[in-house]
Formats: structure tokens, sequence, C-alpha cells
């Protein structure tokens, strides 16, 4: 008996002993998992772009069910007569750019008065035809002549004078004399353009831009042929005064009655101080439709055909983007000509500060 008890007492010592440790065990912090290594810390190519494929498509199913959220949340609000949630405007760089004293106002009084006394004043009230004088610089190849062809049928009233080895001031003194309003020089460097003067004249100013992403009209595709209508003349986004100023000056190349008969429209987009040339004609298209009426039983009764009028646009080349290097008071002079703006690097030190 007395050994039986010695067991049964050893046995409990024992059960004893382990659920302290068991209850010492549950006491210690439970280990978290390490996150999963992040696609640039792993080192073999075909293992990272798997991980990286997996974060791409988890986050895209998020965006996608956040998404479905805001309707369905939007259409039981309209539901139940209450008020809309606000539709979430994406952060771009346009819209979080720097804020600029020289924005132009509806309201500035300053501005208009400024209108009416500037040099493209004449032009803009038609009280002048404007007449443009386009020429190259003195070593014009490749696409140069092709460009300068193009150009012409894009702005009415456009002559092209064969440079030589003439000077520029030359070439703006020869304008003057014919009762020129504007002078437009392509430079080509390496048989590609690469450059854009423009001159108003008589008093300025002068305007030269970078030109980049040159394409042709017989490279665009479907593209179409341009009439010889005065076109329609679209100016987007020039905000500051500095773009009011170049704006005007693109404005003045253009005849301010355009023949709307002839579906022509010029346009010149500025976004983020890079100006986007296009030139299009809309085009009107009448096609037929059918269209099959049913009755209550679902069974089809009859087939009408209807007529819709579509309107597509067409683009007629050419293409190009421009980037406002200086603009200088008065006629082209680079010794002793004053400077309205000129673009030098450290003013590109924030991607969200813009001049036009």
């Amino acid at each position: 008996m007395a050994r039986e008890d010695r067991k049964r007492k050893q046995d409990n010592d024992d059960t004893a002993d382990d659920g302290e440790r068991r209850g010492r065990r549950d006491k210690r912090p439970k280990e978290e998992k390490p996150a999963p290594p992040l696609p640039s810390e792993i080192r073999n190519k075909e293992k990272r772009s798997e991980v990286y494929a997996k974060l791409k498509r988890e986050k895209k199913a998020q965006k996608r069910k956040l998404g479905r959220e805001r309707i369905q949340a939007a259409q039981r609000a309209a539901e139940l007569g209450e008020q809309v949630p606000e539709k979430q405007v994406p952060r771009t760089i346009e819209n979080t750019r720097e804020p600029d004293e020289t924005v132009c106002r509806p309201d500035d009084q300053e501005l208009f008065a400024g209108n009416d006394a500037d040099e493209f004043n004449a032009v803009l009230k038609q009280v002048v035809t404007p007449k443009v004088l386009i020429t190259t610089c003195r070593f014009n190849s490749g696409r140069g002549p092709a460009f300068i062809k193009e150009l012409m049928q894009v702005i009415p009233n456009a002559q092209y004078v064969n440079r030589g080895t003439y000077d520029l001031k030359k070439v703006v003194e020869y304008a003057n004399n014919r009762e020129f309003t504007s002078v437009m020089v392509v430079h080509t460097n390496r048989r590609e353009p690469d450059a854009l003067l423009i001159i108003n004249l008589p008093e300025g100013p002068t305007a030269h831009f970078k030109l980049s992403k040159l394409v042709l009209r017989k490279d665009i595709k479907n593209h179409g042929n341009p009439t010889s209508h005065k076109p329609e003349l679209v100016l987007n986004n020039f905000t500051t005064r500095l773009g009011h100023r170049v704006g005007r000056m693109i404005q003045s190349l253009f005849p301010q009655d355009p023949n709307f008969r002839g579906r022509r429209v010029v346009t010149f987009h500025n976004q983020r101080d890079y100006i986007f040339f296009r030139h299009h004609r809309y085009v009107f298209e009448e096609k037929e439709k059918k269209v099959v009426s049913k009755d209550k039983k679902g069974k089809t009764s009859e087939t009408k055909t209807e007529k819709h009028v579509n309107c597509r646009l067409q683009e007629c080349g050419p293409r190009f983007t421009l980037k406002l290097i200086t603009l200088q008071h008065g006629a082209f002079d680079t010794k002793s000509g004053e400077y309205e703006w000129v673009h030098k690097p450290d003013l590109d030190t924030s991607r969200r500060r813009f001049f036009l």
C-alpha cells in the first residue's frame, strides 16, 4: 500500500510539472511570421518576376474591389435619396502644380488692356491679314523640305523663300519690305528638323522653340489630305502671362475668319510646358442601322432600318512637339537683343513648376 501511495504521489507531481511547463510555454510571446520579401530583395530572376506579378495582381484586385464598393455605395445613396458621395479626383502633376502668381484670371483688366496695346492686336482684330514667310537654315536637307511643304498647307497665306547664303537679318529686312507679318525659320541638324524660330514683324517678339517627335503625313496611318479652306484654331491650357503671350503669337499666324465648310482644325495643346501640334479634319458619315422590334411574347415582329450620322476625326498631319527655349524682345538680334524669358537648367528643379 505504501508503495502504491508513493507511486501515485510521483505521478501527480509529474503531471503538475508538465502543467507548469505548458503554462510557461503559453505565456511566452508568440513569434510573428516574417513578412514576405520584396521583389527587389530576391536575387533569382524567375522567382522575382513571379513574386512581382503576384503582388501586381493582388493590388489590381484590391483596386477593383474598392471601385465596386464605391459604385454600390453611390447607387445605395441614390436609391435612398441621400447625398451621393463626391467622386474622387486622382492626384496628377497638373492639379498639384506649384502656385503661380502669373496665372491669368478672367477679371484681369490689366491683361485686357495689355492685349489692346501688344504687337499682335492688328492681326487678331483683322485690321491686317496675316502673311507668313517660311525659310530654312543655310544647309537644309533630309526631311526639312517635306516638313516645310506640309507647313505651307497648314498655314494659309504662307510663302516659301529660299534662304541661300543670306544672313537672317537680311531675310527679316526682305520680309518687312514686302509686308509680311511673320517669319518662320525651320532649323535642321543632321538632316532632321530640330528647332523652329518664329519672328513677329515689324516689332517682334521672337520665339525660339525646340522641335521634336516630328511625324510627317505619309507616316500617319489612315491620314487625310487637307483642303485649302482656312482652318479653325484651338489653343489649350496657355494659362500664365507668358503662356498667354506665346498663345497670341501662335494665333497671329492664322486668319481669324475660319471657313467652317472645310472642317479643318489646327490644335496647339500645352501640357507641362510642351506644346503638342495636331492637324485634323472632322468627317460626318451617315450609316444605316437595323433595329429589330419584338412583341410581348419575345418574338421578332419586324425589322426597321434607321439612319445615324456619326462624326469622327481624321488626322491630316504633320505631328510634332514644341518646347519654348527663349522669348526675345523685338525682331531677331543675337548680340544686343533683350530677352523676356530664357529657359535655364536651374528652372527644372521641380516637376510641378510650369511656366506656360
